[in-house]
């Protein structure tokens, strides 16, 4: 079902940039009471998780996990936010670092990307397993988004979770990609691939790992498509940037969404066209699609008064898995 969006944009924040930039450059770091945890993969890799610990010790509580989108981490303001919005309703957060991003290099000759399911399965089975008697939801920002979005469809019914939030989801990995090359859209290409180089040369450069492609090349990347040709595809076994965005894209596995589901969009996104945007026919009978005209990438910020945020996210997405919280300022 594909439904408007409640969402209001603060009169003073009404340009798709100016949502997507607000938070990044103005919001203050909220204190957390955070938990470290690093867990082994079977294949002799780990993976960071960091546990709010506010209500972490209440076995009784539900989980949500929480996943990040292209070089994010624990310190992005949607990963604190949701963090303080979660334990304020009662839930038990946990953030998920995809691998080499918690801000030490994974061991193996691989990293992370859009389409990788299997850690994101491998987590939730281990919560499932230390929590048996609990509900497990889990909340995917942009490129988190469209794994937690991939996987429900791989999954189907077999899926454990309790209910999806997915936001600012990049359904087309090749329509986004070229979008991110157009207009003022670059400089958030630009930004976003510097912080994926220094990751890789840091990761190769500091380890006997063998590099399945030319390292000094890496500098003179100027896009995602020259990234995924150099890099994602043969460290993940793609045969090319274009194999990887179809194989990984999430628009496919829509109709396949038996969890309860919900999908957060604005048709502003810089990040995307509007075309990404799937019908009402491609979605399960399970999803709701909401759309708002305004928001940006992951900004959604609402507010009557000049310079004081409402963070709209952190009010909508506990509300549909369960649970209310107050909007944070």
């Amino acid at each position: 079902m594909i439904q408007k969006s409640q969402f209001e944009p603060a009169w003073w924040l009404k340009n798709a940039h100016a949502q997507t930039v607000w938070a990044p450059l103005m919001r203050p770091e909220i204190p957390l009471n955070l938990q470290p945890q690093r867990i082994e993969t079977p294949d002799g890799d780990f993976i960071d998780l960091f546990w709010d610990s506010t209500n972490k010790n209440d076995i009784q509580k539900p989980i949500v996990l929480i996943l990040h989108g292209l070089a994010g981490n624990i310190k992005s303001p949607y990963a604190f936010g949701l963090m303080n919005a979660f334990s304020s309703a009662g839930w038990r957060p946990v953030f998920m670092h995809f691998r080499g991003s918690s801000g030490e290099p994974n061991r193996l000759a691989r990293y992370y990307h859009s389409g990788d399911t299997a850690d994101v399965a491998f987590v939730v089975n281990y919560l499932k397993e230390k929590n048996p008697q609990v509900a497990i939801s889990a909340v995917g920002i942009s490129l988190g988004g469209n794994v937690i979005l991939k996987w429900l469809g791989e999954t189907g019914s077999q899926n454990p979770l309790a209910g999806a939030v997915a936001v600012s989801v990049p359904f087309e990995l090749n329509k986004a990609t070229k979008t991110m090359d157009q207009g003022f859209s670059r400089i958030y290409q630009w930004r976003l691939l510097k912080q994926l180089r220094k990751d890789i040369q840091v990761k190769f450069n500091n380890t006997n790992l063998n590099c399945p492609f030319d390292l000094d090349q890496l500098s003179q990347v100027k896009n995602f498509q020259e990234f995924d040709d150099l890099v994602t595809a043969p460290l993940h076994n793609f045969h090319d940037a274009n194999d990887y965005y179809i194989r990984s894209s999430s628009r496919q596995f829509l109709p396949d969404i038996k969890v309860k589901t919900l999908i957060i969009h604005a048709e502003d996104d810089p990040f995307m066209p509007k075309s990404v945007i799937p019908s009402e026919k491609e979605l399960s009978a399970s999803t709701i699609l909401e759309i708002s005209k305004e928001g940006g990438h992951v900004g959604f910020i609402s507010g009557n008064k000049f310079g004081r945020a409402n963070y709209w996210l952190e009010h909508r997405i506990p509300e549909f898995l369960g649970g209310g919280c107050q909007v944070s300022n």
